[in-house]
């Protein structure tokens, strides 16, 4: 099975959602999919985000689906226990990096500051989601926060605030592992059950990402 960082270096994009409904999940990856994204940040905002990931997995074991919002180590064990890919946090919490690494769960910490990003380097996190990251729509504040710990071989995960307009930006930045994109599949298309739009905006981030040059070290 790829590794999640393999899946992450390969797409470049991962959706970001929140679902009210089970059966939203479900229409939502197979949109995402005809899109050309295969990587789902499901949120737990809502009680349908557990059953929303099982059901992506039993039906759709090409996307790789992991949990967002996973903010206590319960959380990680019923992530894991649907089959979550992966799981990721707005904030950087020691006992829920700690629950998710005896787990064997990849998990990617939220980070903001160069305070939250040595915690997350001491704590074995090789993965940082940097939130929110396009606080003044450009890369700018991303840059020269990250900038002193990219020797370290730490990547990134930039999402808060990102757009299908500042997204290729943020692509060509050092240390950008991959990017989170909720406005793919926003809240109010999902729930206006606007598949084909999310489909195009899947279709117009794939074709962002090819084109642009690959960033990361070789």
């Amino acid at each position: 099975m790829t590794s999640w960082v393999d899946a992450l270096r390969r797409s470049r994009v991962v959706a970001v959602a929140t679902v009210d409904d089970p059966d939203a999940a479900e229409r939502l990856a197979e949109a995402l999919l005809q899109g050309g994204i295969d990587l789902l940040e499901l949120t737990l905002r809502t009680p349908a985000g557990l059953e929303g990931i099982r059901r992506i997995r039993t039906t759709f074991p090409d996307l790789c689906v992991g949990a967002g919002t996973v903010l206590t180590p319960r959380q990680v064990q019923q992530a894991r226990d649907v089959g979550a890919r992966f799981a990721v946090a707005p904030g950087l919490n020691p006992r829920v990096i700690d629950a998710a690494r005896a787990l064997g769960l990849p998990f990617a910490p939220g980070v903001y500051s160069p305070s939250d990003i040595e915690l997350g380097v001491e704590l074995g996190c090789p993965v940082l989601k940097f939130f929110p990251a396009a606080t003044q729509g450009t890369p700018v504040q991303f840059r020269t926060t990250v900038a002193p710990y990219l020797h370290l071989g730490v990547q990134f995960i930039p999402l808060g605030g990102l757009t299908a307009e500042n997204a290729p930006a943020f692509l060509q930045e050092r240390g950008v592992l991959a990017l989170g994109g909720s406005w793919i599949a926003s809240t109010e298309r999902i729930r206006n059950g606007d598949w084909a739009s999310i489909r195009e905006a899947a279709r117009t981030v794939r074709t962002q990402v090819t084109q642009q040059q690959d960033p990361l070290p070789s």
